[in-house]
C-alpha cells in the first residue's frame, strides 16, 4: 500500500514540475496560435477588400484571401513552436519526406490541385457563363481548386474534377446564347411581309435581346417551302422558353395575315402506261 502511494506522489510530483516547466510555454503557444487566427481573419478581411476595389474576379479573391490568411497562421505557428522550443531543421526534413510519400499517394488529387490554379488564374471560363467541355454543358455555379461545377436546366449539378478540363477543347458561350429557329413559308409568299412579321415579333419579346442584332434570313429554297432562319441571341437563363414563345408568335401572326405554312408534299407525274 505504500508502495502504491509513494508511486502516485512520485507520479504526481513529476506532472506538477512538467507542468510548472512547460505549462506556461504551452500557454503562451496557444495564445501566439490564437492570436494568429485573429490576425490572419483580420488581414484577410483588409486584403479581401483591397482585391474588391481592383475588380479581381471572385475566384481569384477568394483564393488570393484564403492563401493570405493560411500564410499569416503558418508564421505564428512558426512562431508557437520556436517558443516551445522545437527544433524546425529536422521538422522540416521530416515534413519534406512525408510530402513526398503523400505526393505520390495522391497523383490524382494534386493534378487536379494544379488544373485549378490553371483555370482560376488563365479564366477560360468565369461563374455564371455557359460551357461546354468534357461531354457535358451547364452554367458554371463555382470553380474550385479541386473541382468545377455546372448547373443543368433541370436542376441537377454536374462536378467535373479540374483535369479533365484543362488540356480539352472547351465551347463558352458566355452569358448570352443564340436561338436556332426555322420556319417554312409557301413559295407564293410575299417574303417581304413575312419577314417584317419576324422582326416585329422579336421586338415585342422581352427575351430578345437587341444587340447583336438578330438575324431573320431566307436559308434554304427547299422542295416545299421557302425556309426561313430566325436566330435571335437571348440570356442563359431564357435559352429554353423563348424559341417555343417565338414559335407560337410566328404561327398566329402568319394565319392572321393569311400566310400559308406548307406540308410537305411531292408531285408525282406518269409519263406513260405499259399496254
Amino acid at each position: 500500500m505504500n508502495t502504491q502511494l509513494d508511486t502516485l506522489n512520485q507520479v504526481q510530483s513529476t506532472a506538477i514540475d512538467l507542468g510548472l516547466q512547460f505549462g506556461p510555454k504551452v500557454l503562451v503557444a496557444c495564445l501566439i496560435i490564437l492570436a494568429g487566427h485573429f490576425a490572419g481573419r483580420w488581414l484577410g478581411n483588409l486584403f479581401e477588400g483591397v482585391l474588391t476595389k481592383l475588380d479581381l474576379d471572385i475566384t481569384i479573391r477568394v483564393l488570393l484571401v484564403r492563401l493570405a490568411r493560411v500564410l499569416v497562421l503558418g508564421l505564428f505557428v512558426v512562431m508557437a513552436l520556436q517558443n516551445l522550443g522545437v527544433e524546425l531543421l529536422p521538422l522540416v526534413a521530416g515534413l519534406g519526406v512525408a510530402g513526398a510519400g503523400l505526393a505520390l499517394a495522391m497523383q490524382g488529387v494534386l493534378s487536379n490541385l494544379a488544373a485549378g490554379l490553371t483555370i482560376i488564374f488563365t479564366r477560360p471560363f468565369r461563374v455564371g457563363e455557359y460551357v461546354s467541355i468534357a461531354g457535358e454543358e451547364g452554367q458554371v455555379e463555382s470553380i474550385s481548386l479541386f473541382t468545377t461545377i455546372l448547373s443543368h436546366y433541370d436542376r441537377s449539378h454536374v462536378v467535373i474534377p479540374n483535369r479533365k478540363i484543362v488540356g480539352e477543347i472547351m465551347h463558352n458561350y458566355g452569358q448570352i446564347r443564340q436561338l436556332h429557329v426555322s420556319v417554312g413559308v409557301a413559295y407564293d409568299t410575299d417574303l417581304n411581309m413575312a419577314l417584317a412579321d419576324i422582326d416585329a415579333i422579336l421586338a415585342a419579346n422581352p427575351n430578345v435581346l437587341r444587340d447583336p442584332v438578330p438575324l431573320v434570313q431566307v436559308a434554304t429554297l427547299a422542295d416545299s417551302s421557302v425556309n426561313i432562319s430566325i436566330r435571335p441571341w437571348v440570356s442563359v437563363d431564357a435559352f429554353l422558353t423563348t424559341p417555343s414563345e417565338i414559335n407560337k408568335a410566328v404561327l398566329e401572326a402568319f394565319r392572321a395575315k393569311g400566310i400559308h405554312i406548307p406540308f410537305p408534299q411531292r408531285e408525282v407525274r406518269l409519263l406513260g402506261q405499259a399496254g
